[in-house]
């Protein structure tokens, strides 16, 4: 067990709070100390003769993927995952998401370091749902969903880094290293107040980066047992990317303009209606288990989900393209990450908009694979408005 002094709750506040009231921050220091206190060592689990058989073998693996990421994909070589902890319980934490009735633009609440983000997070769930149920009854529209790792950006690696943890530990292989690889990416480089360009950039080394790993490291059965699960994911996605497409049509319409609610909600309805009745036909065509992995996200999907979503997607494709356009170069790929990170957002985002032709080809690509099975739940609601912009669970 291991104590941590003041600095260490300095960080842990700035890096996990906001501009909050002192409960708020209370529960956040006192959360994550809770979480770095129960973590110890990997070899210290390896050797505990009480260590299922099947947990040891996972860690086992995560010290591979540990050592790819390192030696293949260029990201930092610190104590970050090589410690465990057991939580006992679901998620590493909670956020809470909101958003207005007629917007996919999220809320942001601000953090020292950190800067303003759409979420804001908790260490316990019943507390996420209260401060949800807060900001519902400010109007609006709001989520509540688990986190299963969360990075410090670095800045705890000399009290021990960020740990494994059994809120994911049980994840498929290559699921298991694409979150290793994402929380990495984030101590290469953070950038305040870009919530989009940061979980971008993340997502698109994990995508990479995983892809990588299961060619290289991995077995034939668990590269075909991935295929399988990311192949759904992709398909969810595209849906959802679709639908947020049409419900940012929908908000910025004549209709909107006029501040008619009356046909915006109208609207809004039939776009909401029409993502259901495609998705029971996506799931419809999925065999096997974990069929209805996405049941609940879309029976809960409302503005605030959606806006959380884009977060993980909207710029990972143009993050993927300048990887291959800086020749699959990992270090040229973080240098031209960090000279964007450099620019200032206008800047920014116009140098990533010039990488975004892709963002089209994936997102046809992924329609592709829906489409037989969407095409006829499709309405004429949302066939006949204009795609103006827009993670799957």
């Amino acid at each position: 067990m291991r104590t941590l002094p003041s600095i260490a709750l300095a960080a842990a506040l700035s890096l996990l709070t906001g501009c909050a009231d002192l409960g708020y921050y209370w529960q956040s220091a006192h959360g994550h100390i809770d979480l770095m206190r129960a973590a110890r060592s990997v070899p210290a689990w390896l050797a505990d003769p009480a260590t299922a058989p099947a947990l040891k073998a996972k860690l086992e693996l995560t010290q591979r993927i540990r050592r790819f990421a390192v030696t293949d994909l260029g990201l930092p070589d610190n104590r970050s995952y090589t410690g465990y902890a057991d939580l006992h319980r679901s998620a590493a934490i909670w956020n809470v998401v909101a958003a207005p009735e007629y917007s996919l633009q999220l809320k942001t609440w601000c953090f020292p370091i950190a800067g303003c983000v759409g979420y804001r997070g908790y260490y316990d769930e019943a507390a996420a749902k209260t401060e949800a149920a807060a900001q519902s009854a400010q109007g609006l529209e709001v989520a509540v969903y688990p986190v299963p790792a969360y990075s410090t950006l670095g800045y705890m690696n000399w009290a021990g880094g960020d740990p494994l943890l059994s809120t994911f530990i049980g994840y498929p292989d290559g699921e298991l290293a694409r979150i290793v690889f994402h929380e990495l990416a984030h101590q290469v480089l953070y950038v305040p107040d870009d919530t989009l360009f940061n979980e971008s950039y993340a997502t698109a080394v994990e995508r990479i980066g995983g892809a990588m790993w299961l060619q290289r490291e991995d077995t034939a059965q668990a590269r075909a047992d991935y295929a399988q699960f990311d192949g759904r994911r992709q398909q969810f996605r595209a849906l959802t990317l679709q639908t947020r497409r049409a419900l940012t049509a929908i908000y910025e319409s004549k209709e909107a303009e006029s501040r008619d609610w009356t046909a915006v909600a109208a609207m809004k309805k039939a776009a909401l209606d029409d993502f259901r009745v495609r998705y029971a036909t996506l799931r419809a065509s999925w065999p096997g288990p974990r069929q209805g992995a996405y049941d609940g996200w879309v029976a809960r999907a409302n503005n605030a989900m959606f806006g959380a979503q884009a977060a993980y997607d909207d710029l990972v494709p143009n993050f993927e393209a300048l990887f291959e356009q800086q020749g699959r170069d990992w270090p040229r790929f973080y240098a031209a990450v960090k000279r964007l990170a450099a620019m200032e957002k206008p800047q920014r985002n116009a140098a990533l908009e010039a990488l975004g032709a892709p963002a089209d080809k994936a997102l046809a690509a992924s329609a592709a694979m829906i489409a037989p099975a969407t095409r006829a739940a499709t309405s004429p609601t949302t066939t006949t408005i204009k795609n103006t912009g827009g993670r799957g669970a």
